[in-house]
């Protein structure tokens, strides 16, 4: 079974930088993995510990400082990485970002039988990628998965958080996940995985490689766009009501009042 790993780098930071297009500027900024994306990695391991003959293959698209988060993936148990890189690629929205991908993927594993996201990005929350990629690649997609409960060469069963309770969805491979948060620890690496990641080799994929044209990708092929981008400013008050024997008519008397502002 091939697996191909989704993740993204995201700011570590609340000071986010902005270009001209309304779009994060990560150049020089301290990244991480992105938190969602640590539990795709884990479920993807859980996979490779469970079912023989697995292969991992980490993806990203961004920047040249993403390879070292790649190599985090391989001390990790990941086998292969692959960074989709190019300035052509700034300011990709979900759907160009979701076509690049698909289209790595296609490249480096035309045979792959699963394809395994975060739910989220902290950095756009949008939800948007993993859909998208699993439309370029015209594949069934199960989205805000909790737990694999079986993987095998032919079909994956998960369970899926609802609006009205759990799932549990069968799909026929290949085809995309994107995984929840979940209450278990995530694996970490061992000295000898840091040390096979330091000699891994990070292939690289330019817009070229991927043979795509300049208004398919980045901001020329985004079909939506950020027309502005703002800080909200949060403005809170308090009033404290100690405690005595009028303070539950006391409170009482206030959230009337609040309620009565409401409604004007």
């Amino acid at each position: 079974m091939k697996i191909a790993l989704c993740i993204k780098q995201v700011p570590d930071t609340t000071e986010i930088k902005w270009t001209e297009h309304n779009t994060i500027n990560r150049e020089g900024v301290e990244s991480i993995i992105n938190p969602y994306d640590v539990y795709a990695i884990d479920a993807a391991l859980q996979i490779k510990k469970a079912t023989s003959d697995t292969e991992i293959t980490a993806l990203t698209m961004g920047p040249a400082q993403a390879e070292g988060m790649l190599r985090k993936t391989i001390a990790l148990g990941v086998d292969k990485a692959v960074l989709i890189s190019d300035k052509k690629f700034a300011g990709a929205d979900t759907y160009a970002t979701g076509k690049t991908l698909s289209r790595a993927i296609q490249q480096v594993l035309p045979d792959f039988s699963l394809v395994i996201c975060g739910q989220f990005a902290i950095d756009g929350d949008t939800a948007q990628t993993g859909p998208s990629i699993a439309n370029h690649l015209n594949i069934p997609q199960i989205t805000f998965v909790q737990e694999i409960i079986e993987c095998t060469p032919d079909y994956i069963i998960v369970k899926r958080q609802a609006d009205d309770g759990i799932e549990t969805i069968k799909a026929k491979l290949p085809a995309l996940i994107c995984m929840l948060q979940s209450g278990k620890e995530p694996s970490r690496a061992l000295i000898n995985g840091y040390k096979r990641a330091q000699k891994a080799e990070i292939k690289t994929f330019t817009m070229e490689n991927l043979g795509l044209l300049p208004e398919e990708t980045g901001i020329k092929g985004s079909p939506t766009y950020v027309s502005r981008a703002f800080r909200p400013i949060i403005t809170r008050t308090s009033e404290k009501i100690f405690y005595s024997d009028t303070s539950a008519q006391t409170l009482k008397d206030k959230i009337l009042e609040f309620m009565a502002g409401a409604d004007e």
